[in-house]
């Protein structure tokens, strides 16, 4: 693993996968413990169109995904609570309409579109310079917002009404909480692609769980987790010749199991021995 730190695209990867890591720990403990994992989920399949929208205009598109997936994320937010059309429905007719957007804007865009499949399924190990700017801005922009607003977050997760009893505008924090996980899509989509993201947006988080029900415990746990798994998931993918999204996820899946079967199986002898 050492004489690979010579590349630079390994160097690259690496950096990306600590920049992610740190976006979904922090943010992934805030969509498990609000349970609004299926809304994360239709963000981050909206903001395909996005992508579609940047090879229309020939900027990169990771600079369409952003403006993107923060308006679904506005539009998500607000149908779900403003319509009258059931949250989970309004969430897979968006979720749909951003895919279909994507792919019509990418059918329209004259010659090839070279590197789509990396926006759909991740390919850390290609992420360039730019875009690992681009995640340290939303880094920033991420744990800045988190710090300022940390308490007002945690009130907003584990007691909304007595939130609002109290006077917090809690539909507006709420728009905001679902813009800064849009931000955190971003971060992820050049790691493990579009239609996993949410795999590495929840699977850290929910390990944490396993271990602590404090919420700044579980981002610090969840962020170690992520960074671990995700350069163990690098060095496996490029051993084996394989997608490393997909083996980034694959790796997470399989500690997760473990943990999960280890600890139940800890519990049940405690509790026979009792």
């Amino acid at each position: 693993m050492f004489e690979l730190l010579q590349y630079t695209f390994i160097q690259n990867a690496l950096i990306a996968a600590i920049l992610a890591s740190v976006a979904c720990g922090i943010i992934g403990a805030f969509v498990v413990v609000k349970k609004i994992v299926f809304i994360s989920g239709g963000i981050a399949h909206a903001s395909f169109g996005g992508v579609g929208l940047g090879y229309y205009l020939g900027i990169n598109p990771m600079l369409g995904v952003l403006p993107f997936s923060l308006l679904s994320a506005l539009v998500m937010g607000i149908v779900s609570k403003k319509s009258k059309i059931p949250e989970d429905s309004a969430i897979g007719i968006l979720w749909s309409l951003g895919m279909a957007l994507g792919v019509i804007f990418v059918y329209l865009t004259p010659g090839y579109a070279p590197d789509l499949m990396t926006y759909l399924f991740g390919n850390i190990l290609t992420v360039p310079r730019f875009d690992l700017y681009l995640m340290l801005v939303l880094d920033a922009v991420i744990v800045g917002a988190v710090y300022l607003f940390y308490k007002e977050f945690l009130a907003l997760c584990f007691d909304e009404e007595f939130t609002t009893v109290q006077g917090v505008p809690t539909e507006k924090l709420y728009l905001f909480l679902l813009c800064i996980i849009a931000l955190t899509i971003v971060v992820l989509i050049k790691v493990v692609g579009i239609i996993l993201v949410i795999a590495l947006l929840t699977i850290p988080a929910t390990l944490s769980r396993k271990f602590t029900h404090n919420l700044k415990k579980m981002m610090f746990i969840s962020t170690t987790f992520g960074t671990l798994i995700s350069v163990a998931g690098i060095g496996l993918s490029y051993a084996l010749d394989v997608p490393s999204g997909a083996t980034i996820i694959l790796v997470l899946s399989f500690v997760y199991g473990l943990v999960a079967v280890g600890m139940d199986m800890l519990e049940s002898r405690h509790v026979s021995k009792s």
